[in-house]
């Protein structure tokens, strides 16, 4: 099941990371690379063939990977030769597996105890765990707090019966329905975050309710994204950009003369290749930009779309808007934003986001917390911004 679920994706991603890197080829966030199915990535030295983005002292080098969080993945960076380039790719990637299998909700392996083995013995035991997955999951019930419970990582039992009717309908659109009504209602009584009980000093995890799993979806891609930044900046890295399906993170700036030049995708292009492709260009230093849409993972019931964004009070996917995008430095608290505000109206959007700015959210004075830019697209094409959105679509 897992390994169909990931070729679908991976058309889907490929896709989209195809025409993300076309656009932006001559500005950098991106480059073309031949998508040859393999699941390490092949690390390439751009100079040669772009003069332009080579400088005096460093060269830009690549590397493209398909082995983690079900999604084609880029790094860019710029250094002084290719044995360091090499060693930044491969302890981040490195990284980045052992989280994505960590995080995993699908797959056992071999002397890991991950989110399935947790979802496995719900209501059995608690189970042995690495710290990195107590501190994600910890995160997860900070972001629940934060968010008055519209990202909620113990929602799996509702995201699981919307799961398995999405992977119908998108295999064959003929077969698409909508999951039960009473299930849904059932499986919604199975999502209490207090039920999910963290001990650290043993260093275990334990669902209380034995129907209960936990899904972090909305949280575990940009968590392990920031992970991999920290790790990059910490070795000596200065200009760098992490691209995991589209979850992008900027180390300092491209080839450490200009901004990273990142577009934001047309909702409305990527529906019938209308209108313009880009909503917006985006100009990025030191800053991390995620998009939620629902135009991604979707299948169509008598002309509905329905996608994967489910609002924890309907237990349907979310109606607020088309697109939501967050501009912030830090990659874990950019994707969890994304995701909750998609489930909320653009008002209350704004007021979290102040209340995170100003230090008088539940995440007080968090390292994670730092300056917040957002923008919505709504269904008529109209889009919305935070006052300071503007300044990043600046060189």
């Amino acid at each position: 099941m897992k390994k169909i679920l990931f070729k679908k994706r991976f058309k889907t991603a490929a896709a989209i990371m195809t025409a993300a890197v076309l656009a932006i080829t001559s500005t950098g966030c991106g480059q073309t690379g031949q998508q040859n199915g393999q699941s390490r990535g092949n690390v390439s030295n751009e100079s040669a063939s772009n003069a332009q983005q080579t400088s005096a002292k460093k060269q830009r080098y690549n590397a493209q990977f398909l082995d983690v969080f079900d999604t084609v993945s880029m790094e860019i960076g710029y250094e002084a030769d290719e044995d360091t380039f090499k060693s930044r790719y491969k302890d981040s990637h490195e990284l980045l597996l052992k989280e994505h299998q960590l995080f995993d909700i699908y797959n056992d392996y071999d002397g890991i105890n991950n989110i399935k083995t947790i979802n496995d013995n719900a209501g059995k035991e608690p189970v042995k765990v690495d710290a990195k997955l107590i501190e994600l999951l910890k995160w997860g019930k900070e972001i629940y707090t934060l968010t008055d419970g519209k990202l909620n990582i113990a929602y799996g039992a509702v995201l699981r019966l919307w799961h398995e009717k999405r992977e119908i309908g998108m295999a064959d659109p003929s077969k698409g329905e909508l999951p039960d009504e009473e299930a849904l209602k059932e499986a919604a009584k199975h999502t209490n975050i207090d039920d999910v009980i963290i001990d650290e000093e043993a260093g275990t995890v334990f669902l209380k309710d034995p129907e209960m799993s936990l899904d972090v979806g909305g949280i575990a891609k940009g968590y392990a994204t920031e992970d991999a930044a920290k790790l990059i900046e910490g070795a000596g890295s200065d200009s760098f950009m992490l691209n995991l399906g589209g979850n992008l993170r900027a180390i300092g700036l491209k080839d450490n003369t200009e901004k990273w030049v990142c577009p934001v995708e047309n909702p409305t292009f990527r529906d019938n290749q209308t209108g313009d492709q880009y909503a917006v260009v985006t100009y990025l230093e030191n800053a991390s930009l995620v998009t939620s849409g629902d135009y991604e993972r979707y299948y169509v019931v008598d002309g509905e779309r329905y996608h994967h964004i489910i609002d924890p009070d309907t237990m349907y996917p979310a109606k607020y808007h088309r697109s939501v995008t967050i501009l912030t430095h830090d990659s874990a608290l950019a994707d969890a934003l994304s995701t909750a505000l998609f489930c909320m109206s653009v008002e209350d959007g704004k007021t979290l986001i102040k209340s995170i700015s100003e230090g008088t959210s539940s995440l007080g004075n968090s390292e994670r917390v730092g300056r917040i830019d957002a923008m919505w697209i709504e269904a008529d094409g109209t889009q919305e911004f935070t006052d300071g959105f503007s300044d990043i679509t600046k060189k």
